[in-house]
């Protein structure tokens, strides 16, 4: 469509007078992670002074979130759905919020009227030659926002990739601010020696064909590169990043052995750098999705031998993992990691994976606890979880007794922390710990 500038000039607008359709009261949603739009935030914060109460919906903020700075609470209230390294301390502190959710049922929130939308605050592409543009890098909750939504202000960015299975054409688009600015980018994590070794135990469970979800950061990347000796690998992860098109470009992952989505790619949201999404941009073989349908345990209980990697904070004796709290300390979410583990454990030839260093804290705290600590949530059950992964090897506990998970994960813990185990497995089973 060569001429939609002129066919909606009536909708091109400044970013200034675009956000001054903002009110007093109104709820927005932001475009998800590294697809944020940016010139929208900036000026929303910019206009704080004429209004009060905005609340302010999405999950991890990439950017720096400048509407949770303290003074702003009186303007902006974060509601979030999960907490990133600029909204953590405002959530802390008592000035934001967060609103526990499953990540596929995010859309179902928004539809329904339990988290009303009043406006989104999208970026997008420019549009193709039928006036569709597309949410590129973050169409996960952020598309169906835009359909619940009583207004829509979309930033359209000609570096935001055109990515496949999503779109908004220009006509549901209220105001159109044309802007062109480097999207934010996640640099690749560096792989340290604990992180190889996990890595090389979860490749190990990963067999030609498999289609792999993996979560984000040094664990994951590690695992990709143990492996180069696989062929026919698949992609259904709500999310993926810069290692995926290594392994892609070498022809490791072809998506060719997939039950669902044959030959795609299939995710909601992408972090990486701009060689990610210079691999994305127009690539057939992508496809980006709402995550009511990358995450639906029901979908991805389809996919036959998938293989679901996430991580957490710690696990218990008895298997429960938290993957969102330090003590009664929001630091994250629960995000899709349920969503996977429960597909993956119902997919024929599925395996739900927790891959972790066994220490933080420099060593000092053990993830794998006696009980976890107080105030902290459970974010996968004891009857969920499969496997554990730390760089001491690998607990399987799907079908096994309280005593024998605990013996497991004795097993897999740093040495260091096995004696204060030991004993508090002694106390709870009484009998005596055989290695």
């Amino acid at each position: 469509m060569k001429d939609w500038k002129k066919k909606y000039a009536d909708k091109i607008v400044s970013a200034e007078e675009a956000v001054g359709h903002v009110k007093s009261g109104d709820k927005i949603v932001f475009t998800h992670a590294c697809g944020e739009a940016q010139c929208l935030t900036q000026e929303l914060v910019h206009q704080a002074e004429r209004l009060e109460d905005v609340e302010i919906m999405h999950m991890v903020a990439m950017s720096t979130a400048p509407y949770c700075q303290p003074g702003m609470e009186k303007h902006f209230r974060h509601n979030a759905l999960f907490v990133g390294g600029s909204t953590r301390k405002a959530v802390e502190e008592g000035r934001a919020d967060y609103t526990p959710c499953f990540f596929h049922e995010a859309p179902k929130l928004f539809r329904e009227g339990v988290l009303p939308v009043d406006v989104a605050f999208l970026q997008v592409s420019e549009p193709d030659e039928n006036g569709n543009c597309s949410f590129g890098v973050s169409v996960d909750y952020t598309q169906p926002a835009a359909e619940t939504a009583k207004m829509r202000i979309a930033q359209i960015n000609k570096n935001m990739p055109y990515t496949y299975g999503n779109g908004i054409h220009l006509k549901d688009i209220d105001y159109i601010v044309l802007k062109d600015e480097p999207l934010i980018e996640l640099q690749p994590p560096k792989i340290g020696e604990t992180e190889k070794k996990i890595g090389g135990y979860v490749a190990s469970l990963i067999h030609d064909g498999d289609t792999l979800q993996l979560g984000i950061g040094a664990i994951p990347d590690a695992v990709l590169t143990f492996l180069g000796d696989k062929k026919d690998l698949g992609i259904h992860s709500e999310m993926f990043s810069d290692g995926v098109v290594d392994l892609a470009e070498k022809g490791i992952i072809t998506n060719k052995k997939k039950t669902i989505d044959q030959g795609k790619f299939l995710s909601c949201f992408l972090m990486g750098t701009k060689k990610l999404y210079d691999f994305v941009d127009h690539n057939p073989n992508v496809e980006m999705k709402p995550v009511d349908y990358t995450n639906d345990p029901f979908v991805v209980a389809q996919i036959d031998n998938i293989i679901s990697i996430n991580s957490a904070m710690q696990v218990d004796l008895m298997g429960q993992v938290n993957a969102e709290m330090i003590g009664p300390r929001q630091f994250s979410g629960v995000g899709g990691q349920v969503d996977f583990v429960r597909g993956a454990s119902r997919a024929r030839g599925g395996k739900a994976i927790i891959a972790m260093p066994s220490t933080t804290g420099k060593g000092k705290i053990s993830k794998i606890v006696a009980y976890l600590d107080k105030g902290s949530a459970v974010t996968t059950s004891r009857n969920d979880v499969d496997y554990i992964i730390t760089e001491y090897g690998i607990a399987a506990l799907k079908g096994k007794t309280l005593r024998q998970r605990a013996a497991a994960l004795i097993a897999i813990a740093h040495p260091d922390f096995r004696e204060s185990l030991i004993a508090e497995f002694e106390k709870r089973f009484h009998c005596k710990f055989e290695e």
